[in-house]
């Protein structure tokens, strides 16, 4: 197994809080194209420290015609992230109570198998932790600050990054 290094939560929560409202230049943005909500998570994540994975199922982002469907794509990013054994993120499914600041919310808002929204933990209040506890940063309906339980939501997934491969 190789090493995991540490996901730097700091710079990732930061990088979040400074673009959550506005856009970054050197991405595209897909918020007429479905959504730009896994793109900026994918972002996030990067700042934190994640390296790119330039395989051919990989996590990259060079431009808006070269780029992984794990980078934009809500699905594509889960399954990358649970299932990386190589250079990229790891992460893995966890329960409410083990989520941190820095870490991915996927929210489903329909009755069907397929999520559709990307926020990331920015802030989480004291006490125990509850939806309503949880504050997060998102793109596609821009928040930040917002607390996860002002979605009206059908499934919520947590995905808790334990670090990365380089």
């Amino acid at each position: 197994m190789e090493k995991i290094y540490e996901y730097n939560r700091q710079k990732a929560i930061e990088y979040a809080i400074y673009w959550a409202l506005k856009r970054n230049p050197k991405y595209s943005d897909f918020e007429k194209m479905g959504g730009d909500c896994t793109n900026f998570a994918s972002q996030v994540l990067y700042a934190g420290g994640c390296p790119m994975n330039y395989s051919t199922y990989g996590w990259y982002y060079n431009h808006l015609n070269d780029r992984a469907p794990a980078w934009t794509g809500v699905k594509y990013f889960h399954k990358f992230i649970t299932n990386n054994k190589g250079v990229g993120p790891i992460g893995k499914e966890v329960d409410i109570k083990d989520i941190e600041l820095g870490d991915i919310v996927q929210i489903n808002f329909q009755e069907d198998d397929d999520f559709d929204h990307t926020p990331v933990v920015i802030n989480i209040l004291p006490g125990v932790k509850t939806i309503d506890k949880i504050l997060i940063a998102a793109h596609s309906i821009d928040r930040l600050y917002y607390p996860l339980s002002n979605y009206n939501f059908k499934k919520i997934r947590f995905i808790h990054i334990k670090g990365y491969i380089r």
